[in-house]
């Protein structure tokens, strides 16, 4: 089945990398008011929801943390090599700077929601 890409949300956060990931989903979340699903009579259920999250350190991140902060759709989330690290050698800390991107899918059933 084909689907289309209906949203496409984009955020920053920063803490350690699973927080980190988390406060950028978030931001990205609070950027989106979505008002398809309910003025369209479509279940969330139906909506795929695909997260990448950058951060220095994929292997890090605790992907299936971030997938339960999504209160929509059936969520993936995948962790890549990106972001950026902000490190302070005089206090022996590390800040972390992840960046996400959210896209939503729904299937591609042409005329089934919206009549052109």
């Amino acid at each position: 089945m084909t689907e289309k890409r209906i949203i496409l949300e984009m955020g920053t956060g920063n803490d350690l990398y699973t927080k980190a990931a988390c406060r950028a989903v978030q931001d990205a979340l609070h950027h989106s008011s979505i008002t398809l699903f309910s003025k369209l009579g479509i279940d969330h259920t139906e909506m795929r929801v695909q997260v990448t999250i950058a951060v220095q350190q994929p292997d890090e991140v605790d992907c299936d943390k971030v997938a339960a902060d999504l209160p929509r759709g059936r969520a993936e989330v995948r962790a890549v090599k990106g972001g950026l690290d902000v490190v302070d050698d005089a206090a022996g800390t590390r800040h972390v700077i992840a960046s996400a991107a959210i896209e939503a899918f729904l299937p591609d059933q042409a005329g089934k929601y919206v009549q052109s």
